[in-house]
């Protein structure tokens, strides 16, 4: 007889990490999914959005949320990050309040308690920073938080980490189910559609660009969810945070990424990391969302990225955000060229004008996304690639009798094309080539990426 109560492979637990700031959310998060996935810092306030990652012990898995410190009392930016901080509470199966076992209950532990009593989810208290067996027999103290014994751990140095998760496990039970997608009304599906065992990941689009440019209300108005903290201020997302969306093209995974400044303009630690996850997403991605501030235009820094982006082998979708700002039709005419003008090397990259607060236009993302994606996957049979080479050398000759005599596509994401060639071929007969691929197959924007191998002996 089976027990109905034992959980189902795809049902997981959440587990949110909650206190105020500065106590090592972050650091136990890291050590919980083990790995360096949050940005760590010995200061307060680097945490800002939930971050979720899935995490595992003793070959039971869960899902594991990194949240900013919660501060209710605070300015506009710690009031949104502590929105942030219940919106993961009012969602999770277990919360951790993690406190600091060097300083003992302070007013802001006592609020955070006070707060999550009133809440219907379980909490465990976790006592950071014990590394010694004196510190755990201070513990105490945390009784008055009134949420039970405090459970000891060393988030930086894994002391009774192992002890920690088996408690999480053990009160986790019967894992709830954790939904892995958002339908979101944007793109209008009919209905969600579910990623069977096996089938290839979902793609990924990054969200890139300036700091204060849009990025993480676009991120939200995608995902159909206030996800990323949205401020006025330069530089409030850290982290690159992703979020798996159901759409009727198939599920698609976004990722919202900190606002990049030339690196000679970076003078905080924090916005050094934050800098090297969003490469780290663009590196990752299948598509890139170049976000730029319609009323700026393309700067030099938005050519750098977009360099980077080009560089990275993925396409580019350029968003022209706050464009309902821009009422003259003749001005946004004159902007667009100038995207053209200035973005050239990025080929026939679509350029779309939207509002990520309003929404208006965002709906056309869809199509030119999902060709996008299509045309990053593309294979074309080696029959085919080598008829359009042959008829592209017919028509115009490399110089010097130097000509291809075979041509294979050799892998995917991006299309990459292997030409074997009796000689060196000259680089604009190469760009020649790679454009005539690119018209007869219709990869549009796709970076292609050309091997030349040429013949032995």
């Amino acid at each position: 007889m089976t027990d109905e109560t034992e959980p189902t492979p795809d049902r997981v637990g959440t587990v949110v990490v909650v206190g105020r700031p500065n106590v090592g959310k972050s650091t136990l998060f890291n050590r919980i999914v083990g790995g360096q996935v949050a940005i760590v810092e010995d200061r307060p306030g680097v945490t800002r959005d939930r971050k979720a990652m899935d995490a595992e012990w003793l070959g039971v898995p869960f899902r594991v949320i990194d949240t900013g410190g919660w501060m209710p009392g605070g300015d506009d930016l710690d009031s949104k990050v502590s929105r942030q901080v219940e919106r993961a509470v009012a969602d999770a199966d277990l919360v951790l309040l993690v406190v600091d076992a060097t300083v003992g209950v302070l007013s802001e532990d006592e609020a955070v308690a006070d707060w999550l009593r009133k809440t219907p989810t379980e909490v465990l208290v976790v006592a950071n920073k014990a590394d010694n067996d004196q510190r755990e027999r201070e513990l105490w103290e945390f009784l008055a938080l009134g949420l039970g014994d405090a459970l000891p751990v060393s988030a930086l140095h894994g002391r009774r980490a192992g002890d920690l998760l088996d408690v999480v496990l053990e009160r986790l039970g019967p894992l709830g189910v954790v939904p892995d997608a958002v339908v979101q009304p944007w793109l209008e599906p009919e209905q969600s559609h579910e990623t069977p065992d096996g089938d290839p990941a979902p793609p990924r689009v990054a969200i890139v660009g300036r700091p204060n440019v849009g990025k993480s209300t676009l991120f939200n108005r995608l995902v159909g969810d206030d996800r990323a903290v949205v401020h006025d201020m330069a530089g409030t997302t850290r982290d690159a945070v992703d979020t798996r969306v159901d759409t009727e093209d198939g599920p698609i995974v976004f990722v919202d990424t900190a606002g990049m400044r030339r690196r000679a303009k970076i003078d905080d630690s924090a916005e050094y990391y934050s800098a090297v996850r969003a490469l780290r997403a663009i590196d990752d991605a299948d598509v890139a969302l170049l976000v730029i501030d319609a009323n700026e235009g393309v700067t030099g820094q938005d050519q750098r990225l977009a360099e980077r982006i080009d560089a990275a082998g993925c396409p580019v979708v350029v968003m022209l955000n706050k464009w309902e700002t821009i009422d003259d039709a003749e001005r946004r005419a004159t902007i667009k060229a100038d995207v053209v003008r200035r973005l050239a090397f990025l080929g026939d990259a679509p350029v779309l004008g939207i509002s990520a607060l309003t929404g208006k236009g965002v709906h056309r993302l869809r199509p030119v996304l999902a060709e996008a994606i299509e045309q990053y996957h593309r294979r074309v049979p080696t029959k085919d690639v080598n008829r359009v080479i042959a008829a592209a050398q017919q028509a115009s000759p490399a110089p010097g009798g130097a000509r291809v005599l075979y041509a294979v596509q050799g892998a995917t994401d991006p299309p990459t094309f292997t030409l074997f060639a009796n000689r060196e071929l000259p680089q604009h007969h190469v760009r020649y080539l790679e454009r005539s691929i690119r018209e007869a197959f219709g990869f549009g924007s796709t970076p292609l990426k050309l091997r030349i191998r040429k013949k032995q002996g």
